[in-house]
């Protein structure tokens, strides 16, 4: 069996060229599970595998991250063969703020008689999710409010931080068995999101190592984070992952 990562966009967001961040976790070449859908997000997954997505998991919900949605619900309600099946899974406390976000406008349809969720499978979570046989592991990032943002791990496979400062306590938990980290940074940090430097202070090397970066701000400062000396993820790039370890017992 094969995982990979696959980046459809890579950009922050502003780097309209790169895409919205978002990435495709692969099985066997398949398509397993979206994570965030920014405003290009639904071209390029329907472009890469021909349908939408059949899961799909939010890490927060600014924009860039989850705009795509309200195209998602379009397309997927008025296919039957589709409506109701795609999985959202998203921390619960992240539920409110999404609600505003994409389902609370007056009249989901202009003709009335519809809820927005009635186009997905809602799946609120805290500690993770189970998802096709394995336990997908959520933790709490740092990215403008607290309790706003979450990481998504697969042990022994990957971490993907979403938007977020350094969180080295989160790797220290779910990065620790050589899984593929891929995490958010710039050139320059800010106080929502990790620069270079930041990456050189809050981690060591045999962490930084396994990253690969993303959420830069232009193709050029890519090549910037690059000539530092890291590895970045393009876009439309796939990476090859570890197999992730069996469910831990009592997991879920």
């Amino acid at each position: 069996m094969t995982w990979d990562l696959h980046f459809l966009g890579t950009g922050a967001a502003h780097a309209v060229e790169l895409g919205s961040s978002a990435v495709v976790v692969e099985r066997d070449g398949k398509p397993l599970l979206l994570v965030d859908c920014g405003p290009d997000t639904l071209d390029r997954y329907v472009a890469a595998y021909g349908t939408p997505p059949p899961a799909l998991y939010v890490t927060h919900v600014h924009m860039d991250h989850v705009a795509g949605m309200e195209r998602l619900f379009f397309r997927l309600w008025f296919d039957e063969a589709l409506r109701g099946r795609t999985r959202v899974y998203l921390h619960a406390a992240l539920l409110p703020w999404l609600q505003g976000r994409v389902a609370d406008y007056p009249g989901a349809l202009a003709e009335g008689g519809v809820n927005y969720w009635e186009a997905f499978h809602l799946l609120p979570c805290t500690r993770g999710f189970w998802h096709e046989g394995h336990w997908f592991d959520v933790f709490p990032t740092r990215h403008h409010v607290q309790g706003t943002s979450y990481g998504l791990a697969l042990r022994g496979s990957f971490v993907y931080t979403g938007d977020t400062r350094p969180v080295p306590e989160a790797l220290a938990l779910h990065g620790a068995a050589g899984e593929l980290i891929a995490h958010d940074c710039g050139v320059i940090g800010n106080p929502s999101h990790t620069g270079v430097d930041d990456l050189e202070r809050e981690y060591a090397p045999e962490v930084t190592a396994r990253m690969a970066l993303y959420h830069y701000g232009s193709a050029e400062d890519g090549e910037t984070l690059v000539s530092r000396g890291y590895r970045i993820a393009h876009p439309g790039e796939r990476l090859a992952l570890p197999e992730p370890e069996p469910p831990r017992p009592g997991a879920g």
